[in-house]
């Protein structure tokens, strides 16, 4: 039988290009989502792939989502956490809201799901975790103190849970993106765009399948000896 994924976020982007390439590599995937609607039926009507709306940052959502998943589906053997969001401002401007807003989500989301998929995972001996970083997490960002410290946290949690998992058969490992040709990416303004694009050594912005690619790797049963690892995929932008 097909292994079950369930990757959040997976409606749109990175998360859309996951879901699809997981699918063609033979899993059943359940995508998730926090609320567009629309872009959730247009990717299932498209891929035949289905779709969970919920709150990646609640844990009661996200306990109902697991339940709702096991008995349609059955236990989650790989788990994406792809879900992120962005509400950047300095310092001087930050506030609480906007700090737990994009903690909750982005790394919060992490617990969420793991604590909830775990103890599946090591009954089967088989788990696989893919947690989603960013160049932001490793290197830093102007105006993001929220959204870096909440990407190295997901870095510090994948290798500190890598070492919970391995005597299991469980991996955890971590995708840390540089700037991939996404529409939050495509909002930026044409000359800080180029700016960005001029920083980086393969010349181009990365590709959602580029992201992709590495899960599949990560996420495939004989790669069973890779565990506590952040790959970095942001063509020569930041060597970590």
């Amino acid at each position: 039988m097909a292994r079950i994924a369930l990757v959040t976020g997976g409606t749109r982007g990175i998360g859309a290009a996951i879901s699809v390439a997981l699918k063609a590599a033979g899993r059943e995937v359940v995508a998730s989502y926090a609320g567009n609607d629309a872009a959730a039926e247009a990717f299932h009507a498209e891929t035949g792939i289905a779709t969970l709306k919920f709150d990646a940052g609640d844990f009661a959502a996200c306990k109902d989502a697991v339940d709702r998943i096991h008995a349609a589906h059955g236990a989650i053997e790989i788990l994406v956490n792809n879900a992120g969001i962005t509400r950047d401002a300095v310092m001087a401007k930050m506030t609480r809201e906007l700090w737990d807003a994009v903690i909750d989500t982005n790394l919060g989301s992490c617990f969420n799901l793991c604590k909830l998929t775990f103890d599946a995972m090591r009954a089967k001996k088989f788990g696989r975790i893919v947690n989603v970083g960013s160049i932001n997490g490793q290197a830093g960002q102007y105006g993001q103190v929220n959204y870096a410290a909440a990407k190295s946290g997901i870095h510090g949690f994948t290798k500190a849970l890598a070492q919970e998992g391995a005597r299991f058969g469980i991996t955890v490992n971590a995708i840390a993106p540089g700037y991939v040709d996404t529409d939050m990416v495509r909002a930026v303004p044409e000359d800080v765009l180029q700016k960005i694009i001029s920083r980086i050594p393969m010349g181009r912005l990365g590709r959602a399948d580029d992201i992709a690619r590495g899960v599949v790797f990560l996420t495939a049963d004989d790669a069973d000896f890779v565990t506590g690892a952040t790959i970095s995929i942001n063509g020569g932008q930041h060597m970590y």
